[in-house]
């Protein structure tokens, strides 16, 4: 029988262990033991319900086109918990600021938009998002179709590069940045477009435009935008634990070390765990290393530095403070699903924005990088005429504030969004009220939790899984290498279990476990 180690418990090695337990039960001879070093399992994925509030404490949803997260409720039991975003009421709003209005306001982008890219050129003379010339920059993008050919370089780019290319420097530092930093709090001259846009990046390959190629697609029939669960992600933990054995799920257990076994005979990896005062050596035939990047990169490295030394060498935090009220119509908003913060723009000797050499992401005219205005996006979420505002600091900012205590943190969240959400209230002699104490405020501080994949990182990764071939039974699994989304990582975990279940092992000796005091 196969003995298998999955390191960590968040969604992808929960995913894993789900479904080496579903292999099990149609006949496979595999088992396995799940470490996770925390006292709970999910990962970022945590929901608190209080008070007919629902509250996520990471993600909130997945992209409903990815089809691998439904697929796996479905299969859990949950299809009557999915619901869709309301997308009759989608609007992303940029907090603007411009010389003329250093204090700022919330904008919505115009409708049609995928990422930075518009599908009708029209509705932008109606936006005051963009300035004349990055309308005129926008226009002139499809018939520039050959010579964005001709300037595809044979070698990644950053998403800076990329969109430069397309569209200019406005647009780059009011939609792509705050976009692209809302989704891995990174730098966007430092991400690899080829592993962040690849969608993109094929369409400029065929088309040269990227407006071309967007046009040219043949209708879709309208699907919400986004999908979660009725009660919140949560429940999908809450039945991923529920449908493994207990006697495989190990809490409050860090792995110190894993080794491969020389010795001819015995299985092929020790794993050396740590629970309090108790440590342990077990065997097994293959291991899941489903951790954050910087564990796995630890666990690797004095396995294989070169192999360690492909994974990002740098993470992203991330602080999220939530804010719930019982009466919305205290907390007024703009229609919509919330707001992203661009970076503060610098002048030109023309007063137009650009993105300075110097700037970096960190440098917004607000501490918070976004916000999500959760009872708008999904309604059940709230109690009847309640609202439900979360608020997101990070890169630098998220680092600097997560060393503050909770009521510390509210309050910096609290200032923020005061400031951003009045921006857009008219003039009058009268301060506006400040709202009203939330019934519940929850704070959560995510270190390093998003991998950054700068430019070249599909190369390493290339390379990375060709070393990964040298150590059977080794698989890296988590938001470390194919993407950062919830059905990514379940659909690279479900995968990955499956090959490695069908794998020829090398004869194994029983299973041992040494303990020490």
């Amino acid at each position: 029988m196969k003995r298998i180690a999955i390191i960590g418990g968040g969604i992808a090695g929960l995913a894993a262990a789900y479904e080496l337990t579903r292999l099990a039960r149609e006949g496979a001879q595999v088992d396995f033991v799940l470490f996770e070093s925390s006292n709970r399992f999910g990962g970022v994925l945590e929901t608190v319900r209080e008070g007919g509030f629902t509250v996520e404490c990471g993600p909130d949803a997945w992209i409903t086109a990815k089809p691998w997260a439904r697929e796996l409720a479905i299969e859990l039991g949950l299809e009557s918990e999915l619901i869709c975003s309301n997308d009759d009421t989608r609007k992303t709003h940029i907090f603007l600021t411009t010389q003329e209005n250093p204090s700022g306001r919330l904008v919505p982008m115009p409708d049609g938009f995928h990422m930075m890219v518009p599908t009708n050129l029209d509705v932008l003379d109606h936006s005051p998002l963009f300035s004349p010339e990055a309308i005129a920059a926008y226009r002139a993008e499809p018939t520039r179709a050959a010579e964005l050919l001709a300037s595809i370089p044979d070698h990644d780019e950053s998403v800076a590069d990329f969109t430069l290319r397309h569209f200019g420097p406005e647009v780059l530092t009011r939609i792509a940045t705050p976009l692209l930093s809302g989704v891995f709090g990174g730098d966007v001259r430092k991400l690899s477009v080829r592993a962040v846009m690849p969608a993109f990046v094929k369409m400029e390959r065929e088309h040269g435009s990227l407006i071309t190629a967007l046009q040219s697609k043949p209708p879709q029939p309208e699907t919400s935008i986004f999908t979660t669960l009725r009660s919140g992600l949560g429940t999908l933990v809450d039945r991923l634990i529920a449908a493994i054995p207990a006697q495989s799920l190990h809490l409050h257990t860090t792995v110190t070390a894993i080794q491969a076994n020389m010795e001819d005979g015995t299985r092929p990896w020790t794993v050396q765990t740590a629970a309090g005062n108790r440590l342990a050596s077990e065997s097994f035939d293959a291991i899941f290393l489903a951790t954050p990047v910087d564990t796995t990169q630890r666990l690797l490295l004095p396995l294989d530095p070169a192999a360690a030394q492909l994974l990002p060498t740098e993470s992203s935090s991330a602080v999220l403070v939530a804010f719930a009220y019982a009466d919305a119509s205290r907390v007024p908003l703009p229609p919509g699903f919330g707001f992203l913060v661009p970076p503060a723009p610098a002048a030109t000797n023309a007063g137009t924005p650009h993105l300075d050499s110097e700037m970096t992401v960190s440098s917004n005219p607000t501490l918070i990088l976004a916000g999500t205005f959760a009872d708008q996006k999904f309604p059940h979420r709230v109690p009847t005429n309640g609202r439900l505002v979360r608020a997101f600091f990070g890169g630098a900012a998220a680092d600097r504030i997560a060393r503050c205590n909770n009521d510390e943190i509210a309050a910096i969240g609290r200032l923020e969004l005061t400031r951003i959400l009045n921006a857009n209230l008219p003039i009058s002699a009268a301060a506006p009220a400040p709202p009203p104490p939330a019934v519940l405020t929850v704070v959560r501080r995510w270190p390093n939790s998003l991998p950054q994949y700068a430019v070249g990182h599909p190369a390493r990764v290339g390379e990375l899984e060709t070393r990964l071939r040298a150590h059977p039974g080794l698989t890296i699994l988590g938001n470390a290498l194919h993407g950062v989304g919830i059905p990514d990582l379940i659909r690279d975990a479900r995968q990955a279990v499956r090959r490695v279940a069908s794998e020829q092992f090398p004869t194994s000796a029983p299973t041992t476990t040494r303990l020490h005091a």
